[in-house]
């Protein structure tokens, strides 16, 4: 595999994203995460999933430059509707994925995330969508599930106004569940790991299961109309002028068209 690797012990398997700078989320990063899972699903010496960018950041967003690559509003929304369709395969795995999050989860970062069964976090981390600073919305259902941690008047203004949080607020607000220092994060992640591996794998299927079944359908009519949107945003003057002032390290100047 070109932007990921995996690996295997004490029955905690360990999803590396290794996509230098910033691990950012392109189509064939997903491609591969779908790959993996598939190896894993049916892997019966793999209990609980863990997954961790290498470097400096978790994953600090989109493929930005790949979006330069997609023609029309169509294809933009096919684009979140695969990322849409993984992640909620993730969350619905019969066995626990774990986010270990260090210097930042942004965008599709924090998406992937979301999509965790759990997430911990470095007291440092930074963690937000900021989607609309460059004229677009969250493409892989984070406007779905990021009011269902954090509650929906956090939820905007995290939202709207672009601004991450910490790894510490992350857990102050529901998003995250544990915060440690850098050097400790790993350490206590696999201790969580290999404390859930322990649990009847029956019991542990069942239990994911039980927990969709808090979401409602409203959250996924939510979804689908975040892909449309995602592709219509995109489209629009305002997303083309964002998503070029990113490129050229620049602050947009967005029109309202």
């Amino acid at each position: 595999m070109e932007f990921l690797k995996w690996s295997s012990s004490d029955r905690v398997a360990t999803i590396m994203l290794e996509r230098p700078p910033a691990n950012a989320l392109s189509s064939g990063v997903l491609k591969e995460l779908s790959a993996v899972l598939d190896e894993i699903e049916f892997n019966d010496d793999v209990r609980v999933v863990l997954i961790h960018g290498e470097g400096r950041f978790f994953s600090a967003g989109a493929d930005i430059k790949e979006f330069t690559t997609i023609e029309t509003g169509e294809e933009f929304a096919v684009l979140a509707g695969y990322g849409q369709q993984l992640f909620e395969r993730m969350e619905q795995f019969p066995k626990p994925i774990i986010a270990a999050i260090h210097g930042a989860a942004l965008g599709g970062g924090l998406e992937l995330a979301m999509a965790c069964h759990f997430r911990l976090v470095t007291e440092t981390a930074k963690l937000g969508l900021p989607e609309l600073q460059l004229g677009l919305v969250p493409g892989f259902a984070g406007s779905q599930r990021l009011p269902r941690y954090v509650g929906m008047a956090r939820a905007a203004e995290m939202l709207l106004t672009s601004d991450p949080i910490t790894g510490v607020e992350a857990v102050q607000f529901g998003l995250a569940n544990h915060a440690y220092p850098e050097g400790e994060l790993l350490e206590n992640a696999y201790k969580i790991a290999k404390k859930i591996a322990k649990k009847s794998p029956v019991s542990v299927k069942a239990a994911i299961e039980l927990l969709n079944y808090e979401k409602t359908s409203e959250f996924y009519s939510g979804v689908q109309k975040e892909a449309e949107l995602f592709g219509k945003v995109f489209m629009s003057k305002d997303g083309q002028e964002g998503i070029k002032a990113f490129i050229e390290k620049r602050e947009p100047e967005f029109k309202g068209k």
